[in-house]
């Protein structure tokens, strides 16, 4: 608990500390909130707030969803977008491990991987913590995308930080802790030595290999069923062995806020730390730690000044040191990746003299591999700077103002490499005597010490706009303007830069019609062009009709929204590479000219270029409907998009082996991607009550227009006019049950089929089963999600939960987390207890068993891919579930408090899918670091 309570001490002293800076602060600086003021902060929760221009919703022809940063503060995960799964239509976020600050997470905006921006400048998806968090806001549209120009085409999220306001100061301590509990990673459970022996010698002879002389004696068949010599017939449920049941996690967030009509400020600190799940081993090592822990610090400072009454500055800082650790040199992964190559029969972990275990064919022990291997660290620093300066222009023209930004971004990752092998023991002989005698496999070395970067990556941001709001009478315009440079550097590569001029105009009549127009010239330089930049127009139009100010539904007091809006743009997608453009050469030795059949170094083509390459683009077309009813408690927000991708950068697969060389990448490949997405919501707040339902749903479809795919004899082959990304092969009619039934069906090419193999659909009726017959079994693309958040409060109780969904999903089961001895020795699973045998040749559910060798292998017929292996990957999942308590004012005041809430917080609580997944995850079920369950208990105390 000491590693949890020290923080508590730090954050404690920061906490006086901000509380004398703040009284100070108040005493200098006169507090004053005008009513002025205080409207505009109402009229900001209207606000679409969008990358580069605000609009209000009612006046907005865009494509966007937000939430507050509120929302996910209590979620105890260091990565947002694990706890942004299920709230916005839309956005899908996956998550395939737990691995601390490695969670392999994913988002999908309309099927895209979209651009991450925070407070308007370009950045990477993890550089922020969740406190930070101001509010988040997806565009999904070409009106709110075209500005991004060339790298639009993917959407993007928004996030803004938090920020001072006109109020007085605030301090938010905030302490919460939690234990995590792996959610089981795989389908099916590891055999047992005795189960696993067994089917070794059965899957042998199905291969027509002998038992005898390749697999397992009976007298130790025996044994590992008894457990009578454990030592030399092992039974180690290794999983057990190497992970824990829990770990802990906890995070420590302190904050302070405020601000007057001159400076408003926001600084937060935060302390995060979250134990893995790897177990250590005190009787071995103590030195250090060998578990994959992570910790991170964090600081932000936000800053506004109003200079002057027309010059405002903003100095925005943000720094990171984070530190993760792992076992050995190769990883936490590693352990996964053996625990699915190591059966229970394997080795001892430790033989009768203290040494590990070990064989000639598996010289790796897992546990020594997790704890005598040494450890690596990889320690990251980061530094971001944003700075603007913004001058009011009223003199010139009312509404008028010219706004410069610079930011800058550093980001350093370094491995410090504490390395030594070990050495395994194989027991030969002497068993059961006092002088046993062993072979070794390795040796003891003394740790040895490296470091190297891992990471590095800097970006400069520079950005000159000038913008203009009025209204002049019935007529509102908004605008602005802009030009900028965005600069990376990543590693040794070359700078990427991007640059253009960008706009947005928007009018409304009388609040009634709308229009908007976005546009860039924007260009990138990893594309042909005399002055280094290539340059491409990007326009969208966005219109629309807010119905409920005409006069005919002005007098329904029961509608206070019915708007109609459409979009439609053009957006680029920046997926080039260096100079692919320009024709390289390069010496290749190995081409034997003359009579001494020597060989003579020769030039040719490193790939061959295409003078001709460009950016991708998107035409995006956007419809909607927004309403509102009963004084905005019920809401609703109906959108059909279509996303025409072109110029997709491909690689012919028409070509011809006559080239002598690849063709090179070009513009020509066309995809859609089209579907609905729905919000309906209900909100009553009444004065000591209230509750609140959101709904959110997206239908996500695709097709693949054009892909140069090389002509196919059968149109069932062709990829082109599926959807993007299926999965193509057999279809699977079952198991063949009989020799007779083997007999009466069309051969397999190349194969001499089994009974208890898969058995394929002959699609084009020609007796073989070949290439031929191979077409579209399936997606593991989910088409859709839904989300669901409900809530309640009564008299300072609170509680909400979070319910995400992923429907018309696949999953392909395969490889060593599925299927049995892979490379002939590795795991094998309780799944495999219903294989088929002669004696279950009617209710077997998993083909014969078979070591991938031998002249009747199985993994010939049965391991191609086929839809026999795709399942069910349909879930519904208790996201979140949140309860808490706010203490009633009378009470907290007296101790100098303004308020105090407790609160307890559960993440993936339950999870409803498929029986194909045995009681696993449905996102992680293939072995790997599992994805946790997280009960957590906090306590926020504001000042």
């Amino acid at each position: 608990m000491s590693v949890f309570i020290k923080p508590l001490r730090v954050f404690a002293c920061c906490a006086l500390f901000i509380n004398q800076a703040s009284r100070l602060h108040a005493q200098q600086v006169p507090d004053t909130i005008s009513k002025k003021q205080d409207t505009m902060q109402l009229v900001d929760k209207k606000l679409k707030k969008l990358i580069y221009f605000n609009t209000p919703k009612t006046l907005s022809t865009v494509s966007s969803t937000a939430i507050p940063g509120a929302e996910l503060t209590s979620t105890l995960v260091a990565s947002y977008p694990i706890a942004l799964a299920g709230r916005l239509a839309g956005l899908t976020t996956s998550q395939n491990s737990g691995q601390p600050f490695n969670e392999g997470y994913s988002m999908r905006l309309r099927g895209q991987s979209p651009l991450i921006f925070i407070d308007g400048i370009p950045r990477s998806v993890s550089e922020i913590g969740i406190e930070e968090i101001e509010s988040v806001t997806v565009l999904k549209d070409a009106v709110s995308l075209a500005m991004l120009g060339v790298r639009g085409a993917n959407g993007a999220v928004s996030i803004v930080t938090k920020k001072g306001m006109v109020a007085g100061q605030k301090i938010s301590f905030t302490g919460q802790w939690g234990i995590q509990q792996p959610i089981q990673n795989l389908i099916s459970k590891p055999l047992d030595a005795f189960n696993y022996a067994t089917l070794y010698n059965e899957a042998l002879t199905n291969d027509g290999l002998s038992a005898a002389n390749n697999g397992f004696s009976q007298s130790a068949i025996n044994a590992y069923q008894t457990g009578s010599d454990p030592l030399r017939y092992p039974n180690v449920n290794w999983a057990d062995e190497v992970l824990r049941k829990s770990a802990a996690v906890a995070r420590y967030n302190l904050n302070t806020s405020g601000g007057n009509q001159y400076v408003r400020f926001f600084v937060n600190l935060e302390h995060f730390k979250q134990n893995g799940l790897l177990k250590t081993r005190d009787d071995i090592n103590t030195k250090y730690s060998t578990n994959a822990n992570f910790v991170g610090y964090f600081i932000r400072s936000n800053v506004d000044v109003n200079l002057t009454d027309k010059l405002s500055a903003g100095l925005y800082v943000q720094g990171r040191i984070l530190t993760d650790n792992s076992p050995g040199n190769s990883g936490t992964q590693s352990i996964f990746n053996a625990l699915k190559a190591t059966p229970n029969s394997a080795y001892p972990i430790f033989n009768a003299n203290g040494t590990y275990g070990g064989s000639a064919q598996f010289q790796n022990n897992i546990v020594a591999q997790g704890v005598s291997a040494g450890y690596s660290k990889t320690n990251t620093r980061t530094v971001l700077s944003d700075f603007y300066l913004k001058y009011n222009l009223d003199d010139l023209s009312k509404g008028l103002w010219v706004k410069a930004r610079a930011s800058f971004f550093s980001n350093l990752a370094e491995n410090y490499i504490r390395n030594k092998s070990f050495a395994v023991f194989e027991q030969i002989s002497g068993f059961g005597t006092l002088s046993p005698v062993y072979r070794q496999y390795n040796n003891n070395t003394d740790q040895a010490n490296g470091n190297n970067i891992a990471f590095q990556n800097r970006s400069d941001f520079q950005e000159l706009s000038f913008g203009y709001q009025r209204d002049f009478g019935l007529n509102g315009v908004d605008a602005v303007i802009l030009a900028n440079r965005d600069n990376l550097i990543n590693g040794s590569n070359l700078p990427y830069a991007i640059k253009g001029i960008s706009g947005h105009i928007s009018y409304n009549y009388d609040k009634k019609y709308l229009a908007e127009v976005s546009f860039s010239q924007s260009g990138a330089n990893r594309y042909p062009d005399k002055g280094g930049f290539k340059y491409g127009f990007f326009p969208a139009l966005g219109l629309g009709w807010n119905i409920q100010q005409e006069d005919f539904l002005k007098e329904n007091s029961w509608l206070n929204q019915l708007k109609l809006y459409a979009s439609y743009g053009k957006v680029g997608r920046d997926n080039g590479a260096y100079y692919t453009y320009q024709q390289v050469y390069n010496g290749s030795p190995g081409a034997i000219f003359g009579s001494s059949a020597g060989t003579a170094t020769t030039i040719g083509e490193s790939f061959l270029a295409n003078p001709a390459i460009t950016w991708e683009y998107a035409k995006m077309l956007n419809i909607g409907i927004d309403a509102g009813f009963l004084n905005d408690r019920l809401g609703l927000n109906v959108e059909y998009y279509k996303n025409n991708f072109a110029d997709l950068s491909i690689m012919r697969g028409n070509g011809s082996s006559l080239l002598g060389i690849s063709y090179p990448n070009e513009n020509i490949g066309k995809q859609n991607y089209y579907g609905w997405e729905a919000q309906l919501s209900w909100n009553e707040q009444k004065k000591k009550w209230g509750y609140f339902v959101r709904l959110n749903a997206s239908l996500q479809k695709s097709k693949l227009i054009y892909s140069a795919e090389a002509n196919q004899r059968y149109s069932w082959m062709q990829r082109t006019g599926h959807p993007v990304g299926q999965t193509y092969g057999y279809i699977a009619e079952g198991l063949f049950r009989s020799q007779q039934e083997i007999t009466g069906y069309p051969t397999i090419e190349g194969y001499t089929p089994q009974p208890g193999d898969i058995k394929y659909r002959d699609l084009n009726g020609d007796g073989v089963i070949n290439q031929y017959d191979q077409t579209t079994i399936g997606s593991q693309k989910p088409s859709l999600f839904l989300g669901a958040k409900l809530g309640f409060h009564v008299v300072g109780f609170d509680v909400s939960a979070l319910v995400q969904g992923v429907i018309n999903q696949e999953v392909y089961l395969s490889d060593n987390s599925y299927w049995e001895f892979q490379g002939g020795t590795a795991q094998a699973y309780q799944t495999h207890l219903n294989r088929f045998t002669p004696a279950t040749a009617n209710t077997a559910a998993y083909p014969r068993l078979t070591t991938n060798s031998g002249p009747r292998n199985g993994a010939t017929n049965n391991f191609v891919s086929s839809s026999f292996w795709l399942r069910n990957g349909d879930f519904v999942r208790l996201r979140n579930v949140e309860l808490g308590y706010t203490l009633p004012a009378r009470l907290t005041q007296k101790v100098g408090l303004k308020s105090t809430r407790l609160f307890t917080n559960g993440l993936n609580l339950w999870t409803l899918s498929s029986k194909t997944f045995n009681g696993a995850d449905p996102e992680n079920f293939n072995g790997n670091y599992p994805i946790e369950r997280i009960f957590s208990f906090g306590v926020n105390i504001q000042l």
